[in-house]
């Protein structure tokens, strides 16, 4: 399954997921669930330099800003990006409504079960999936309706719920960075009101610190009651060059500290990494087929060539994620 969709998937995703046990941290290792090296040491010096009163490299509490990618860099992405996983499940579940998606694409593949062909029209056939599936409400029914999903649906290769396949490793830099003071925020090209839902339960990042690509809304009342409804129009695309720009509008200071782990967050990386004084980038690669999957340059979702080639000549850090991580995923009761 891991390549069925790799002719389809050359451009990122406009539109892209309960709750595990929290994480401790231990003041004589605050990130077990890493293997001592490099990548490691890289975070615990970083973070020390610049929480340490009297440090040349120190940073203000109100300046402590660190912005994540989700796809790929906090839970997985493969073999495509959980969110078209929900458009594909809203699909089936409005069919009834629509029986016009029998005959139409890219509807009519999915629900023949045929994924490779309903994203043979690559990001247009996707983009009309989910403002079909994602528009036509308000924003708090469309709340409820994610949900409900991630409460129950389930990753089709690891049957863990999609909400836990994050990654324990980066549970713990969220948890270690927060503990010294830093404000972590979400900063992904995914669905900024399909992400909100559940960020809060799963990485203790709350829906006020999302910041992700979105479509229009308009208040309405309806009968007496004042709304915001979701319209089929596009707001925002927060990928690539758009994630400076969606951190400044969301955020309004440059960050320290920026973690991601495709080309589509080099212009977030790159931004965070010019600003004056000590600043941390990090770029987590996929280098573990058998406990995750391996995938860089050639990758048909999550590419990383020209990011992986900034990181070296910069002196960012780059996770090999068979080589540094201990674990991948949390451990969950059954």
């Amino acid at each position: 399954m891991k390549n069925y969709l790799s002719k389809y998937f050359s451009k990122p995703i406009l539109f892209i997921g309960l709750c595990i046990s929290p994480i401790l941290v231990s003041a004589s290792d605050p990130l077990p669930s890493w293997r001592d090296g490099a990548a490691k040491q890289s975070i615990v010096d970083f973070v020390k330099d610049t929480t340490r009163k009297g440090s040349p490299d120190f940073v203000p509490v109100a300046e402590r800003v660190a912005v994540f990618d989700n796809d790929g860099t906090l839970w997985s992405e493969q073999p495509m990006y959980f969110q078209a996983f929900f458009i594909f499940d809203r699909i089936k579940e409005l069919a009834s409504e629509h029986p016009e998606w029998k005959t139409k694409e890219p509807f009519a593949s999915v629900l023949r079960g045929d994924a490779k062909a309903a994203l043979a029209g690559g990001e247009h056939a996707l983009m009309e999936m989910a403002m079909a599936t994602h528009a036509g409400m308000s924003a708090e029914e469309f709340e409820g309706i994610v949900r409900d999903w991630t409460r129950t649906a389930k990753h089709p290769e690891t049957g863990r719920l999609f909400t836990e396949m994050v990654y324990q490793p980066m549970l713990e830099v969220l948890d270690y960075l927060r503990a010294n003071g830093y404000k972590t925020y979400i900063v992904s090209g995914g669905g900024i009101e399909f992400m909100r839902p559940w960020t809060e339960a799963v990485y203790g990042i709350p829906p006020e610190q999302v910041v992700g690509s979105s479509i229009k809304t308009k208040f309405e009342m309806r009968d007496g009651v004042p709304v915001l409804m979701r319209l089929p129009e596009l707001n925002f695309i927060d990928d690539k060059e758009g994630k400076p720009v969606g951190i400044n509008q969301h955020i309004g200071r440059r960050p320290v500290a920026a973690f991601g782990n495709s080309d589509g967050d080099l212009q977030m990386l790159q931004w965070t990494a010019a600003g004056k004084g000590r600043r941390f980038a990090l770029y987590v690669h996929h280098t573990d087929a058998e406990r995750e999957w391996a995938y860089d340059r050639k990758s048909h979702i999550g590419q990383l060539g020209q990011g992986l080639d900034e990181a070296n000549a910069n002196g960012w850090t780059v996770v090999d994620m068979k080589k540094d991580w201990k674990v991948i995923y949390p451990a969950v009761d059954k």
